[in-house]
């Protein structure tokens, strides 16, 4: 090994997470169970600044029956989610789900008048198996999550902590360089679990946290890991459409979900002429998969002006059954039950490529959450399996990490140097605005080879700048830019290498490109 920091100059454990949100917080509470010293470092300052928090609709189960779930996932993916990882998921699920959620946390998921389980459906489920609370699960979830793992007296939370750098050597991880301190503090690990979220941050709209930067995909692909499906960025059909969003200009428009749980329940979208369309795009109407849906909705919004979504149509009654949404739609601005609606992107199906326990290809480095590609999700995701992927595989990694049974070893930490006067105060902001710009032009619902290609130029020459001043200045943003410059690149990259259209990878063949794909496939 090389020359270790001194003593003082240091932290360690034996089991270190990166991430607050469900996978993180299952993550460090598995290995906690092992009796694992663990240390979990996140940007967060509060719940909402995880995707977790932002999770409306639910968390799915099999319900009794893992093959009809199985073959829901594997239709909504377009038939490229991987068989074998469905399976662990559906075997893990429910006891996941339980264990932890009900029986440890408490969760009180909503019920039905006669005190049942009040499963509903959502778009692509064969069957109503999805548990929630109201239509804010996320917040349900992951609040208890982060008060019971923050009192835990083998778990070391460490808020408003970014991982700068993986700690590295000969090909095992053995940490992360935090920036606990302004030349950076190595904290070293037994075992590295990386639950650092999606992508958000690298589109103008996006259902993500303005945190969600591809930290952990940027930093595993920097160290070597082999990352998989990148290409496969998912757009939810309906994400409210009015007010502002991350830069605050006129024409950008805020990202609110309105959850798939509403056309499950039966609300309609409608066109800027009035009309029902989903019918003519999938047999499945408003049910349809998500890729399907979001490029309906982008048709329809571009031939029509607008679309919405009519809640006239529920079952059920709109303020009552999904009162946050209500009152939220309504402090928007939009009254009346047509709300409108656009397009925004939502999750990443790809990722640092993992196994069933969420190994990555590094030694001692694990991915889970959004930021890892276990093949549950393959071209595109089913709703309401983002938070139990989460759950099992942070289970999973958790455990495994703690009885891998792997030494502590001190690797030597880069110097980061901070020499240079700080940039202007919206130098990063403004980069930012260039890749996301680039991103929604070139690699948004759907693509054209030669856009694909003019935004791998745009991203490498940001990339190039944004490396240029972190070799002199150590910041927090400046990290984020380059993680988020790293990441969208490999979406540039995965796209350009893949010519065809599946799932969420949309390839424009003709100027008036379609929405629809075979219902059988």
């Amino acid at each position: 090994m090389t020359e270790t920091p001194a003593p003082s100059a240091y932290d360690t454990a034996d089991v270190l997470v990166v991430g607050s949100g469900i996978a993180g917080c299952a993550a460090a509470l598995a290995a906690a169970r092992e009796d694992a010293e663990v240390r979990l470092l996140t940007k967060a300052t509060r719940p909402a600044d995880s995707s977790t928090d932002w999770a409306q609709g639910g968390i799915s189960t099999t319900r009794g029956n893992p093959e009809s779930l199985k073959t829901d996932i594997l239709e909504a993916s377009d038939g490229t989610a991987d068989p074998d990882a469905i399976d662990v998921l559906l075997e893990d699920a429910d006891d996941a789900v339980f264990d932890v959620l009900v029986d440890t946390l408490g969760i009180a998921f909503d019920e039905t008048d006669d005190g049942e389980l009040d499963y509903t459906r959502e778009a692509a489920h064969s069957d109503r198996r999805i548990l929630h609370v109201d239509a804010a699960t996320g917040t349900h979830i992951l609040r208890p999550f982060l008060t019971f793992v923050g009192d835990h007296d083998r778990i070391d939370v460490h808020q408003d902590t970014a991982a700068l750098e993986l700690l590295t050597h000969e090909g095992r991880v053995h940490g992360v360089l935090s920036d606990e301190e302004p030349g950076g503090r190595p904290i070293y690990a037994a075992t590295t679990i990386l639950a650092t979220g999606g992508i958000g941050a690298c589109y103008t709209r996006s259902t993500n946290p303005d945190g969600a930067t591809g930290d952990g995909i940027a930093m595993a692909a920097l160290a070597g890991a082999d990352v998989a499906d990148m290409e496969y960025v998912q757009f939810h059909p309906t994400a409210y459409a009015g007010g502002e969003a991350r830069g605050g200009g006129a024409a950008e428009q805020d990202s609110f979900l309105l959850s798939e749980a509403l056309r499950g329940e039966g609300a309609l979208l409608k066109n800027g002429d009035g009309d029902r369309f989903m019918d003519d795009y999938h047999p499945n109407g408003e049910l349809a998969p998500r890729d399907v849906v979001a490029r309906a909705v982008g048709t329809e919004r571009e031939a029509t002006g607008e679309v919405v979504l009519d809640v006239s149509t529920l079952e059920g009654d709109f303020e009552a059954d999904f009162p946050t949404i209500a009152e939220t739609v309504r402090e928007r601005g939009s009254d009346g039950d047509e709300i409108p609606v656009a397009p925004c992107q939502h999750f990443l199906c790809g990722g640092i490529d993992v196994d069933s326990r969420g190994r990555s290809t590094l030694d001692r480095l694990y991915a889970v959450g959004e930021c890892a590609r276990t093949g549950v999700h393959g071209a595109n995701r089913l709703a309401s399996t983002s938070l139990l992927e989460g759950l099992v595989w942070g289970l999973r990694a958790g455990k495994d990490a703690a009885t891998r049974g792997a030494d502590l070893e001190l690797a030597e930490a880069p110097a980061l140097r901070n020499s240079d006067p700080a940039l202007p105060p919206r130098f990063a902001a403004e980069k930012f605005t260039r890749l996301q710009r680039t991103m929604d032009d070139y690699l948004g619902l759907e693509r054209d080879p030669d856009d694909i290609a003019r935004a791998s130029a745009v991203l490498r020459r940001l990339k190039g700048e944004v490396d240029a001043y972190i070799r002199t200045r150590t910041a927090r943003d400046l990290y984020e830019l380059r993680n988020a410059s790293v990441t969208a690149l490999l979406i540039a990259r995965a796209a350009s290498e893949n010519p065809d259209s599946i799932g969420c990878h949309y390839i424009k063949s003709e100027p008036e490109s379609v929405a629809e794909r075979p219902a059988d496939d």
